[in-house]
């Protein structure tokens, strides 16, 4: 990944963190005045021509982009000027958000387990025309998933102890699992850091 490519952190104006973008975009916005670099270390704010006279005068700051009169440090975390919504999103299907939403429970027995002793059951199975949804997936023990196998719930003799169903909680930021700075810890939650499931 070429360094312009790398990501930087976008905070509204009130700094929540609403939105991941690409170091090429946000020089762009900071060359337009339409954002600020954020230091993480001392939350101190600065426009384009004070970031560059920073980037000159700390060369070995970390990664820059450089070019023939001008060296730029790369922003790691930006603050926009003038925009202090937060967009709305949907909480993604996934397999965090699922264990999330059951509790770290078992839908059949009602005991609750470590993440190793759970794992995700269709309620109707996928051979049965089953989809991969927030109403048909639950958290099952691993004895209670085996017990039910391949069968329906009437077929199993087993009942679910709640009706599955989508969330209601709002994710504050959603991001691609694998990739976060250091410094945006300082900025967002750990909880919504997964991969979104889908239908294979």
């Amino acid at each position: 990944m070429s360094l312009l490519d790398q990501k930087t952190l976008v905070l509204n104006r009130s700094w929540h963190a609403i939105h991941v973008t690409t170091v090429r975009r946000a020089l762009a916005m900071l060359y337009r005045d339409a954002a600020r670099v954020v230091t993480p270390e001392t939350f101190e704010m600065h426009d384009f021509d004070s970031w560059a006279e920073l980037s000159t005068h700390r060369r070995r700051s970390g990664p820059a982009v450089t070019g023939v009169r001008l060296r730029l440090r790369i922003p790691e975390v930006i603050v926009l000027n003038g925009y202090d919504g937060v967009p709305v999103r949907r909480v993604s299907f996934s397999r965090r958000n699922i264990y999330k939403r059951d509790n770290y429970t078992c839908q059949y027995c009602g005991k609750r387990y470590g993440t190793e002793d759970l794992s995700i059951d269709h309620v109707v199975p996928r051979s049965r025309g089953g989809r991969l949804s927030w109403t048909n997936c639950v958290i099952a023990c691993l004895a209670c998933n085996v017990r039910k196998g391949n069968r329906t719930l009437e077929e199993a003799g087993m009942r679910l102890i709640s009706t599955p169903k989508k969330p209601d909680w709002k994710p504050y930021l959603e991001l691609t699992l694998g990739y976060r700075r250091k410094s945006w810890e300082k900025f967002i939650s750990d909880r919504y850091w997964d991969a979104e499931l889908c239908e294979e």
